[in-house]
């Protein structure tokens, strides 16, 4: 591969790796717009197998941290973790814009754009990977990733499963929804919904659909509560 002619050693300080292959650090950071005539010197390639070790990673990361999660809870904690919102933040925060090979068609905008900048988040990963084997990897994508899975920016449950998983952790029976009023024309009829929890005040909500009803009930309560709907049950 190329050897990268800028000093990427500010770079590897950020990331925490330092490489014996400059050639990989290169190549994780030329866009395939600056190719000369291969792309095998650019970070597509690498960018492909960082995203499968990430996956592991995070993988391995959730299943230890939330023990008592599902299968699905998990696979929306992994999506929510991998996307290229959440890459392109660890990228920002190792500060590759300066180190970014761009050609001309690129070199405008492209450095900031959230897709190259997720890709190449993947592709050191990548790198890091063939430079130094999956301990290192590992390490760095936990260093990265860790405080974005222990606080998901966005929630990862809808209220009515959050307020449920919340109930049994702390040895609650399941919450229970009771129609208290029901408005309006029987063809658009607005329901008034009441969720109960064993030991709490209920909550209540309207909507015209039993099920909106239920959910806004749900939030409702979560919201009084201080219930962290991104969830942190099983967190050690």
């Amino acid at each position: 591969m190329a050897r990268q002619n800028l000093d990427v050693s500010a770079l590897e300080a950020r990331i925490g790796h330092i490489f014996a292959d400059s050639g990989l650090i290169a190549a994780a950071l030329t866009h395939v717009s600056a190719a000369n005539g291969s792309r095998r010197e650019t970070y597509q390639r690498l960018e492909f197998l960082g995203d499968r070790v990430l996956g592991l990673v995070i993988s391995e990361m959730l299943y230890e941290a939330f023990p008592l999660a599902e299968e699905g809870e998990l696979s929306r904690r992994l999506a929510d973790l991998v996307r290229k919102e959440s890459c392109a933040e660890v990228a920002l925060e190792w500060g590759v814009q300066a180190f970014i090979r761009l050609g001309d068609s690129e070199r405008q905008t492209g450095a900031a754009k959230t897709a190259i900048l997720g890709d190449i988040c993947e592709s050191i990963i990548g790198a890091i990977f063939l430079d130094a084997g999956y301990a290192p990897a590992r390490a760095i994508v936990r260093g990265a990733f860790e405080a974005r899975m222990r606080s998901p920016r966005r929630p990862l449950r809808d209220p009515k499963t959050s307020l449920q998983e919340w109930a049994q952790a702390r040895g609650l029976p399941t919450p229970v929804y009771r129609e208290t009023a029901r408005s309006g024309p029987d063809h658009a009829p607005e329901f008034s919904i009441a969720v109960e929890v064993l030991g709490y005040e209920p909550a209540e909500a309207k909507g015209f659909a039993k099920r909106v009803a239920e959910q806004a009930a749900a939030a409702d309560f979560i919201a009084r509560e201080g219930i962290d709907q991104g969830g942190h049950k099983g967190v050690a």
